[in-house]
């Protein structure tokens, strides 16, 4: 059968039409057959076995009955309300069917005397047996469907449930699918790899996982068809990243010359690790091809991404080029300005810094500067994408915690040049393995997996509220030894005021328990105007004040050596990445640091699995597997990429290994076919050319 079938509209299929059709368009967007195969069961409940009714017993479990109905009756309760009661009889006793919605028609077609099979859920009262609104056939009809011992519960929802689109009307209609079409679906993936990976056919696997025959079928017909969806996305990926190296052009970096050699040599305030010669290394052979580079660097807290990142911009300098860098708030543009100048400092660089807040007259000279070239290095928020800011050449791109920036967002960048620059984005939230091969498939990805030397692991401990003397104690006394505290509160946008009062609350209390003269406190929170949260901060990092009372505001970018103690106030509220963030705030010296999580006593389990794994590991790459397994792939990435991956049957976390395999695989037959061309690829291709069209890697990855 070709695929035409499977375009036709849902509508003409027998037990639809155009009212049912409308709801299916409407509520689980079924337009056609060949997405109503592809509605995937959730669940699927076991109809092998057939009960007595003197078997029954109270556990609201789903029962099957063979028997009959003897009589039925109209029974009311309450202020005129009613229910149509059947008595259901085998040769062990007697049992009560009740429906309280669509009586009319449920009477209508109840048939009397006649052997029946009933299913449902069963519950007792006052001694007998009931199943509301329970699915009944005749046994006839029973024996000769297209049934398995299993029977697939599918996706609903309240809508088609009220409207009388039930279980058991998919579950018929889906039986009327595979009579019309005969199961005749065309293969997708080319033998060999069927044969090497043990796979069933597509036909199989599309039959057995609507009517599985044992859980065996089904686990197969569950394995085929992730490794297929899994197997599209990865094709489509690969592929995108070749395109972009084949068809979008960069400019070689050919040279190495005296700004990256000279500062290597004479300017590096300390050894590069093995990691981040790895990772420059990788840059400088991206940037040396024709292609335009697309690179997600990814490094812990601390991990040295910054240098990285200059040593990748004097390579653009050295071809002739400008570099910028940009950054998701002021905060950090300003951290990454006054870090990267510090570098810039020996080499007599022209290094700029334009955000929301820059002044005009200082615009001004950043647009001529630019626009002649003499502007080396941009440092900047938003204020870059203006169609203002325009380049003499910019050759190379940086962008600092890319999941806040939108696509368009960074096309703009693109458009500042005829040649697009070369990227570089830059992570320090650690995306574990298998989301970055989904989502950032189309980059190619470096991780800088070790911290330079000399840097102590954090020491991180769990405490209860009611050991806060304790606590405060030893914040007394590091700071007799002249190190300095910050003190997070939790900031959720929807209790602003609850939260608000929980800083200022803590705040005073603070203030008591740490009096003046003796110690000073700063303050920092989201209602502060931007210049006293700049003076706050300065302070700080100018010793002046001891403690820093702060919402999450100090999450990214700030940077306090002499701090060494973060103590998280109600803890339990932060997710994994959030404490982990928080925690790379300290460590920044040669000092041992400590990061204290405070709780209350009542702790959900995930809260207790976040504060053991908290307390049990520094590596940010293994606490974005747990945060994963806690909160899913869609919540991880932030709201911006909530439409992460839209996946029909597969599961990014539980099925990372099948993802691995789908990726291996997409590889080795893209480097030996890339056009897909050879005849035993026609239905990959076909597939492919299918998902194109849509755009639909667009609908998996935002």
């Amino acid at each position: 059968m070709s695929n035409n079938l499977l375009l036709t509209p849902i509508e003409y299929l027998k037990g639809v039409g155009p009212t049912r059709g409308g709801l299916l368009r409407k509520e689980l967007g079924i337009h056609k057959y060949g997405d109503l195969i592809q509605l995937y069961p959730n669940r699927y409940i076991d109809r092998t076995r057939y009960y007595k009714i003197n078997e029954l017993q109270d556990s609201a479990a789903e029962v099957q009955i063979v028997g009959k109905i003897t009589h039925i009756k109209t029974v009311e309760f309450g202020k005129g309300k009613k229910r149509l009661v059947a008595t259901f009889v085998d040769a062990t006793g007697q049992m009560e069917l009740v429906w309280f919605q669509g009586q009319k028609w449920v009477r209508e077609s109840l048939k009397i005397n006649e052997i029946s099979v009933v299913f449902g859920k069963c519950s007792s009262f006052n001694g007998i047996y009931s199943i509301a609104h329970p699915e009944i056939e005749l046994l006839t009809e029973h024996q000769t469907s297209l049934r398995s011992a299993m029977q697939a519960v599918y996706p609903s929802t309240e809508t088609l449930a009220n409207r009388g689109v039930s279980n058991r009307v998919i579950n018929k209609i889906m039986q009327q699918l595979f009579q019309e079409t005969q199961a005749l679906f065309t293969e997708t993936l080319p033998d060999y790899l069927l044969q090497e990976l043990k796979l069933i056919s597509k036909k199989d696997a599309l039959l057995q996982i609507h009517f599985p025959k044992s859980s065996t079928a089904l686990a197969q017909a569950q394995y085929r068809l992730k490794f297929e969806e899994l197997f599209f996305i990865q094709l489509q990926l690969i592929t995108k990243n070749l395109i972009q190296k084949h068809k979008i052009k960069g400019h070689p970096f050919a040279v190495v010359g005296t700004f990256f050699n000279g500062f290597y040599q004479h300017h590096l305030p300390f050894e590069l690790t093995g990691a981040q010669k790895r990772v420059i290394k990788e840059i400088r052979t991206d940037m040396g091809s024709n292609a335009q580079m697309n690179r997600l660097l990814q490094g812990d807290v601390g991990s040295g991404k910054t240098i990285v990142a200059f040593m990748t911009m004097l390579l653009a300098l050295d071809n002739g080029f400008q570099a910028c860098l940009m950054a998701p708030t002021e905060i950090l543009a300003n951290q990454h300005f006054i870090g990267l100048s510090e570098l810039a400092q020996k080499l007599d660089l022209n290094i700029k810094l334009l955000t929301g807040s820059s002044k005009i007259a200082a615009r001004r000279t950043i647009q001529e500067e630019l626009e002649n070239g003499s502007l080396q290095i941009l440092i900047g928020t938003h204020a870059l994408l203006e169609d203002k800011v325009k380049f003499q050449n910019l050759g190379l791109a940086v962008i600092d915690e890319q999941h806040r920036f939108g696509v368009e967002q960074r096309s703009k960048l693109w458009k500042k040049n005829s040649i697009p620059p070369h990227v570089l984005v830059m992570t320090a939230t650690p995306i574990p393995r298998t989301l970055a091969m989904s989502l950032y498939g189309d980059l190619d990805i470096s991780v800088i997996d070790e911290l330079p030397p000399g840097r102590k692991p954090i020491q991180t401990v769990h405490r209860f509220d009611s050991n806060r003397l304790k606590v405060w104690k030893f914040i007394r006394d590091q700071i007799a030894i002249g190190r300095q505290i910050y003190i997070v509160y939790p900031l959720i946008q929807e209790s602003e005021k609850m939260d608000y009062k929980d800083l200022m609350d803590g705040y005073e209390s603070i203030s008591r328990d740490f009096p003046l003269p003796q110690y000073a406190i700063s303050i920092l929170h989201g209602k502060m105007k931007p210049a006293d949260k700049d003076a706050e901060m300065k302070r700080f990092a100018e010793g002046k004040t001891n403690i820093m009372v702060a919402t999450t505001v100090i999450e990214v970018g700030v940077n306090v050596p002499n701090a060494s103690v973060m103590v998280i106030e109600s803890a339990e509220r932060f997710g994994l990445s959030q404490l982990h963030q928080l925690r790379g705030r300290v460590g920044r010296g040669a000092d041992q640091s400590y990061c204290i999580l405070m709780t209350s006593f009542k702790l959900s389990n995930d809260s207790k699995t976040r504060m053991e794994t908290m307390v049990g590991t520094n590596d940010g790459f293994e606490i974005a597997e747990v945060d994963l397994k806690l909160r899913g792939p869609g919540n991880l990435m932030g709201t911006q990429q909530s439409g992460v991956l839209h996946l029909q049957i597969a599961d990014i976390v539980k099925d990372k290994d099948i993802l691995a395999l789908a990726r291996n695989h997409a590889m080795k037959i893209l480097k030996e076919d890339a056009p897909l061309q050879k005849p035993e690829h026609a239905g990959m291709r076909a597939v492919y050319l299918e998902l194109t069209k849509k755009k639909n890697i667009w609908n998996y990855i935002s």
